[in-house]
């Protein structure tokens, strides 16, 4: 939202886009809609509206009472089920509104009945912050690269386990670079998602089922996570030269996808080798030529951002 607000005069000059807060869920507040609109700066600051009638008990009536035209999904993934995003995205697309999400839940276990239920509803169902924050990977496919056949995919796409592991070369400790990404906000409280690889599995599925085009289901992703490699081990490789990573892999078979998050022990002289922090990348190899994408050191804005270009790209005509 400070992304919207902070952009609103250029989105006017440039796109010709207005828009207007009005509905807001959160644990904390339930769920709040007022078609006239809120004060989206006083909802940053905490200052929650008293709102006169009975409260919406869930998503559908909720985008009923705000008549929404576009929903911002940012609801915690749940990597097994992709719920309750999934639900959130098609009540805002069965409603006529346009559906975004930084979840990647939803990507994995139902892209084709979201991106289905969007062409019927004539609307958008857009995920560009899945992976990479606002990099733009998804929307890079297949506009900017038609008749491009893409073979595979390799990158660094965790920032927890980047910093962790970046940590552990300076001599910190593993719980002191956990709490350490934790600080920066790329971390969770319970950090294991991150730590074991799940994180980077979905987004590994997800960029197989969207930029690939098979339905890849997430047990299908060999998934090894950081946990086993020792501190010492670590460091000592950096001594040599090298550097642990936890790299996602996806390579064309056929009519089939292998799909690989697992730490590797890179040389120096590779791109992944030389991300630092909250650093990530990716290599794409395609049929004609390989491109790499490399997002330095991106804070929360960068993600805030995805979404941000995501909204332009929906209410656009």
């Amino acid at each position: 939202m400070r992304l919207l607000i902070s952009k609103e005069s250029e989105l006017r000059r440039r796109y010709d886009v207005r828009w207007r807060l009005t509905g807001v869920a959160t644990r904390r507040a339930g769920w709040l809609a007022d078609p006239d609109g809120f004060n989206p700066i006083f909802i940053l600051n905490g200052r929650w509206p008293a709102v006169s009638g009975p409260a919406p008990r869930n998503v559908r009536e909720w985008l009923e009472k705000a008549r929404a035209d576009v929903l911002i999904e940012a609801t915690p993934v749940d990597v097994q089920s992709g719920q309750p995003a999934i639900e959130h995205l098609k009540a805002a697309l069965e409603q006529g509104a346009h559906a975004i999400t930084a979840n990647k839940g939803p990507v994995v276990h139902a892209f084709r009945e979201l991106s289905a239920l969007a062409e019927e509803k004539k609307k958008k169902f857009l995920f560009e912050a899945t992976v990479m924050d606002g990099v733009p990977i998804f929307s890079l496919f297949p506009l900017g690269l038609p008749a491009m056949d893409l073979q595979g995919f390799a990158g660094v796409l965790n920032s927890t386990t980047n910093v962790v592991l970046t940590e552990i070369e300076k001599g910190r400790s593993f719980d002191e670079g956990v709490k350490r990404a934790q600080a920066m906000g790329v971390a969770e409280p319970d950090p294991s998602a991150d730590i074991d690889g799940w994180d980077s599995a979905v987004k590994t599925a997800a960029l197989g089922i969207v930029l690939m085009g098979v339905p890849i289901k997430l047990e299908q992703v060999q998934r090894t996570g950081i946990s086993e490699l020792s501190e010492e081990r670590i460091r000592s490789a950096r001594t040599a030269g090298m550097r642990y990573k936890l790299v996602c892999r996806a390579q064309r078979r056929g009519e089939t996808v292998d799909c690989s998050v697992q730490p590797e022990l890179l040389l120096a002289g590779d791109p992944l080798a030389n991300l630092e922090g909250t650093s990530s990348a990716i290599r794409f190899d395609m049929d004609i030529f390989s491109l790499s994408l490399v997002e330095h050191s991106p804070g929360i804005e960068a993600t805030g951002y995805g979404v941000l270009a995501d909204f332009v790209r929906a209410v656009q005509p």
